[in-house]
């Protein structure tokens, strides 16, 4: 299974898009509404009702986690317990860890992209801590998938599903939607 983890504030096109090209490639992904309810509001004020609440994750080996950023919706997600439970145990089951825009902050505070190339919103930077900084859009690097912002949204979602199920089922979607 995959998760998505929605917090208060989150970027919504972070969200959507990847969210959107993942059910477009049969990919079984849930968004998870973190610290409460299951409405969460972005930081453009949309609401989106997410499959599921943060309590209600039992899953101890997820294939992948996504972390959209948007403010607050990054500070939230770092907050957050059961986010940082399911970083880890997407890292010990050798799942993927996927973070855009200002939410690789919250990998790089954790330690997790020493010695990665990894990318994230300009000014974030300074929380990447060890990472090689990318010069990609989408840097990706073992399973460890990260995104500049919102401007790459379609991108970042395309190498999601590109590490889930190859790169000619993303090139697929890529037409698909028309994104050449």
């Amino acid at each position: 299974m995959v998760y998505m983890f929605l917090a208060e504030g989150f970027e919504e096109i972070e969200a959507l898009c990847p969210l959107d090209l993942m059910r477009r490639a049969g990919i079984n992904i849930k968004t998870v509404a973190v610290g409460g309810g299951e409405f969460v509001t972005g930081s453009h004020g949309i609401s989106v009702k997410a499959d599921m609440k943060d309590t209600e994750l039992s899953d101890t080996q997820p294939e992948m986690v996504i972390l959209p950023g948007g403010l607050p919706g990054t500070t939230n997600l770092e907050a957050s317990d059961i986010v940082k439970t399911a970083i880890e145990n997407a890292l010990e089951n050798d799942a993927y860890v996927c973070a855009i825009c200002a939410a690789p902050s919250v990998l790089g505070k954790r330690g997790i992209l020493k010695g990665k190339e990894a990318i994230c919103y300009p000014g974030f930077e300074k929380y990447l801590d060890g990472a090689k900084i990318s010069d990609k859009k989408v840097a990706c690097d073992g399973r460890i998938i990260t995104g500049a912002g919102m401007g790459v949204a379609l991108d970042f979602g395309l190498a999601l599903v590109s590490a889930l199920c190859g790169e000619e089922k993303a090139a697929e979607l890529r037409r698909g939607v028309l994104a050449d």
